[in-house]
């Protein structure tokens, strides 16, 4: 008997080395349905292997439970070919062209993309897949484009022969990939995309204008396209970016089962009054239990924002709600995020403590932490301070856009010069209780201030550059600097104007300002504080949900899984565990 059907032979050689074989991401397929059976062609498992890959198909049901724990186990998506698209999906009614639609693929699929985009999963369409792409995320699938085609778009011919030429966007993923403004590719398809929607950009199109490939709009990791490179002989290039993107998927996901992730300033609070969910994924809120969990983010400070009244405001008119003053006011937001989070239980759980953000990470909780955003807060009396400890508050940040009795504002009046004798008394108070003081807003002479007057390190819970955008929220790189010297941290934030002064601010920016705070002040002392729901939020980390995207690109630019750790949180943890452990007994 030969070694072929040896089955001992074979599993000696699986068994001869350890590991038994190397990681590979796992590609997700979407199985074609032909009753009784769910069919896939060969080459685009093939393809998938080829490129490095481990094929997984994907029968098409609409079970839920059946669809997420897929989702939770792949690395990245490939959309299949196959028939037509019902398109009262989109909202249209079915022309006579209308070929044969295949009812058991459709729901099952559209709601896979809509789940794996919000997971922010690399995903591949092919054929009737950017199709698919199309109709779930907002555009919509041209029936039948006989009618104002000039190239023939179904052929006849053998799969692996080019049929007609496409042009590739400048620009686009694909003429990265191709390295070229034309290609040749396959027609076998009388249905295409005729609006990609907001999420997409036309990637290229056919000489008669034919959308052939889209390709997302928002930075993410999809690429669809109408021809079918599973056949052709440069389609390994689409192959290969699908499972190296798929690969860093799947190094972040790991990385992030290892390191606890925190957003240092969220504003999400401001939304509960106005009935936003957190236990559900509210499209008013960018940070919610959902969004979080599909980001794989651990933890985030929620902070009860007080708007500073101008000369002749009133608070309780500012914030429109019935609260006795700043204090009552500040309490009343607690009151409700720790109601919400005991609403949700399950998978939320307060904290004030490192110790605390780990036990909850173990147990598999979402941490929620309390911080304050404006001194205002304190209504004159530092004896509130212990009030505020004792609630579990880790931070206050002096002001905000405008002086009050504690400090000057970075868009203040230079009321006091700096830190008032009463934001000395705070901020040794602050010392005395375990609470981190917070100088995002303070104006530079209270930032100095602050910096000599504490005798623990401070923190700017959101702030970035000025180095890179030229305002006075920003931190000047000598700010930077001294606060590096007294063990603080800067926490680089997702606001667009703190970003860029002109033209829209995305990821890229963000990750820039990060750069130069870390080149300045050290891997030691920065870290993310996102302002979500308070006007934070860019293309490319829109939501809680993306904080796995950004770690990827973390990753791309060669910052370490240890420096990893620091940026998301551990620097920042550091100082909160510093000045909690120089706290006295309250």
């Amino acid at each position: 008997m030969t070694d072929r059907f040896n089955l001992d032979a074979h599993l000696g050689g699986v068994y001869s080395s350890l590991p038994e074989a190397r990681p590979r991401p796992v590609i997700g397929i979407t199985g074609n349905y032909s009753a009784p059976e769910c069919r896939l062609a060969e080459a685009y498992y093939k393809s998938v292997v080829a490129a490095g890959g481990t094929p997984l198909v994907i029968p098409p049901l609409a079970d839920k439970d059946a669809i997420i724990n897929t989702l939770d186990r792949i690395d990245g998506l490939l959309l299949s070919g196959g028939g037509d698209i019902n398109p009262l999906f989109w909202g249209d009614e079915p022309l006579p062209e209308l070929h044969s639609i295949n009812a058991q693929r459709d729901l099952p699929e559209l709601l896979t993309v809509r789940l794996a985009y919000n997971r922010q999963l690399p995903m591949l369409g092919i054929c009737r897949g950017v199709q698919v792409l199309a109709a779930a995320l907002g555009g919509k699938v041209a029936q039948d484009i006989s009618a104002t085609a000039t190239v023939k778009h179904s052929q006849d011919a053998d799969r692996s022969e080019p049929t007609h030429t496409v042009s590739l966007c400048e620009g686009s993923v694909l003429h990265t990939l191709y390295g070229a403004e034309h290609i040749a590719v396959n027609s076998f398809h009388h249905q295409a995309v005729a609006d990609p929607g907001p999420r997409f950009a036309i990637a290229a199109r056919a000489a008669d204008g034919t959308v052939e490939a889209i390709e997302s709009s928002e930075l993410k990791s999809i690429v669809g396209v109408q021809w079918h490179p599973e056949c052709l002989a440069d389609g390994d290039r689409l192959f290969g970016w699908l499972v190296t993107e798929a690969e860093s998927y799947r190094k972040a996901r790991g990385l992030h089962q290892r390191v606890l992730t925190l957003d240092s300033h969220c504003d999400t609070p401001m939304f509960f009054a106005a009935g936003a969910d957190f236990g559900r994924r509210d499209p008013r809120l960018l940070v919610d239990l959902h969004k979080m969990g599909e980001g794989r983010q651990d933890a985030v400070v929620m902070v009860a924002y007080l708007p500073q009244p101008k000369p002749g405001e009133c608070f309780q008119d500012l914030v429109g709600l019935k609260a006795e003053g700043p204090k009552a006011y500040a309490d009343m937001i607690f009151d409700r995020i720790e109601a919400t989070v005991a609403a949700n239980s399950g998978c939320a759980a307060m904290a004030r403590t490192p110790r605390e953000l780990a036990a909850n990470k173990m147990a598999g909780r979402k941490s929620v932490m309390l911080g304050i955003e404006n001194g205002l807060a304190l209504e004159g009396d530092t004896r509130n301070i212990a009030h505020f400890a004792r609630r579990g508050v880790v931070y206050i940040t002096l002001c905000h856009n405008g002086d009050n009795d504690l400090c000057d504002s970075a868009r203040g009046s230079c009321t006091h010069g700096g830190i008032s004798q009463l934001g000395a008394e705070a901020i040794a108070e602050m010392n005395r209780r375990g609470i981190m003081v917070d100088l995002s807003h303070a104006s530079e002479s209270s930032f100095y201030d602050a910096l000599s007057i504490s005798r623990l390190p401070i923190v700017c819970s959101h702030s970035s550059a000025r180095a890179l955008c030229d305002h006075p929220r920003n931190l000047t790189d000598d700010q930077m600097r001294a606060l590096a010297a007294k063990g603080g941290v800067a926490q680089t934030t997702l606001y667009h104007g703190f970003l860029r002064a002109k033209g829209e601010a995305t990821v890229l920016d963000a990750l820039a300002h990060l750069d130069h705070a870390v080149a300045v002040m050290g891997i030691d002392h920065v870290g993310i504080g996102t302002d979500f729901d308070g006007d934070g939020g860019i293309r490319g980390f829109a939501s809680a949900s993306e904080a796995l995207s950004f770690t990827r690109r973390l990753l791309a630019r060669r910052y370490s899984e240890d420096d990893i750790r620091k940026i998301w949180g551990g620097n920042f943890m550091r100082v909160m565990a510093e000045v909690q452990k120089a706290a006295e007994p309250l």
